[in-house]
């Protein structure tokens, strides 16, 4: 080999390395930020017994606080990826954890229930901000595995909001409600460290020129509204659950407040889990597969945790979560391959609008429901969902 060659393979190769590098820490500081973004979108659900105290609030009025927060966190989601696609600023992801923290942590300071709904609502605006962008940036870092680069990011998320409840619950059952502002402290340092540590990403130098263009969107319209109805079934039974299995379980099974978010972080942890493994088992079998068992294979681990009791209930609850979730990173790679160019936009309709919207319809409506029945029957009663998701997923392309 001639001197000026093999010198130009060693810039190559180091060059190789250097890239890998900085995109390994880009993938580790963006599954650093969605954890952190995570841990405050997953606050209310274990604050929901202490403020329906504090409140005294009805399940209605519960049902609207977590309503509204998935409507601001998750249903606006596809507004900033658009926002993101066209001006390819990282502001979107690096303010966001401060923004989540300062309002999600001032649910304490508020005098009454208007002001519980503000603080929610631009809490959410911070969790909404962060998604599109740094979901769509996530892929783009691995590219040869994008279903598994697509876990790690996503399963660092649910991992945060599966600790969130035991977090809040520690802190206000220490120093109670009123101090539960210093929670905001871990969202502020990780947007400093975001804002001086996360490289340049692709794409972000420069607005893109022009307006949107519609025409990728509408050549896959098809398949694309069948992975988002599939999402939003399953976001059915994952947020509901997230927003209200803490009240369940106080005022129906006689849990402690403690011992319902301890079991509901059980259930976001083996969620998490299950999105971790979902990516690599999409990547070894195809994401069709993995979908229909997902759909199929949870409900009677669900129903063994209504029609069972101790450690066999938590345990079907656990089961049951760890394989719905299988599909929360499949969905977004599926939908982003379907249309590459407007990768924020549709994993914001994966990840957020679809989310949300379950969470907006279904969240108030089941408070509705069980002030008439019981919370138990009513969220026993979303089961038939996922039975409906396995029907649709057959109509995804083999």
């Amino acid at each position: 080999m001639r001197p000026e060659t093999e010198a130009l393979t060693q810039v190559q190769e180091l060059a190789g390395r250097h890239t890998a590098r900085t995109d390994l820490m880009s993938l580790v500081l963006l599954s650093l930020g969605h954890f952190f973004i995570d841990l405050y979108s997953g606050a209310l659900g274990a604050l929901q017994p202490l403020l329906v105290d504090v409140y005294k609030l009805s399940l209605t009025q519960a049902g609207m606080l977590g309503g509204l927060l998935v409507c601001s966190s998750s249903v606006l989601q596809p507004a900033y990826g658009y926002l993101s696609d066209r001006f390819r600023t990282r502001l979107f992801t690096v303010l966001a954890p401060a923004t989540a923290g300062i309002f999600i942590s001032c649910l304490g300071l508020a005098p009454d229930y208007v002001w519980l709904l503000i603080f929610v609502w631009f809490g959410g605006a911070g969790v909404a901000s962060f998604h599109p962008q740094a979901s769509s940036w996530a892929v783009r870092i691995l590219r040869k595995r994008q279903a598994g680069a697509m876990a790690v990011f996503i399963s660092a998320g649910t991992l945060g909001m599966a600790l969130g409840p035991i977090f809040f619950s520690q802190l206000t059952g220490r120093w109670g409600v009123m101090e539960l502002h210093w929670a905001a402290l871990p969202g502020i340092v990780m947007a400093v460290v975001l804002a001086l540590m996360l490289p340049s990403l692709p794409g972000q130098s420069s607005p893109a020129k022009g307006g949107f263009d519609w025409r990728p969107l509408k050549a896959v319209w098809r398949s694309m509204t069948v992975l988002y109805f599939l999402v939003f079934i399953r976001s059915i039974l994952q947020i509901t659950f997230a927003q209200l299995l803490p009240l369940y379980l106080h005022r129906e099974r006689g849990f402690s407040v403690t011992e319902a978010n301890v079991v509901l972080s059980l259930y976001l942890t083996s969620g998490a889990l299950g999105g971790f493994v979902g990516g690599y088992l999409a990547d070894r079998f195809g994401e069709r597969l993995v979908i229909l068992f997902s759909m199929i294979a949870s409900v009677p681990f669900l129903t063994l945790f209504f029609l069972g009791h101790g450690a066999v209930a938590i345990a079907g609850l656990a089961l049951g979560g760890f394989i719905l979730l299988f599909t929360i990173p499949v969905n977004v790679v599926m939908a982003q391959r379907l249309a590459p160019a407007q990768a924020g936009t549709v994993s914001a309709l994966m990840m957020g609008f679809a989310w949300g919207m379950a969470g907006l319809i279904f969240i108030p409506l089941v408070g509705w429901a069980s002030d008439i029945f019981s919370l138990g029957p009513v969220l026993a009663s979303l089961l038939a969902f996922p039975i409906g998701g396995f029907l649709l997923a057959l109509k995804l392309p083999k």
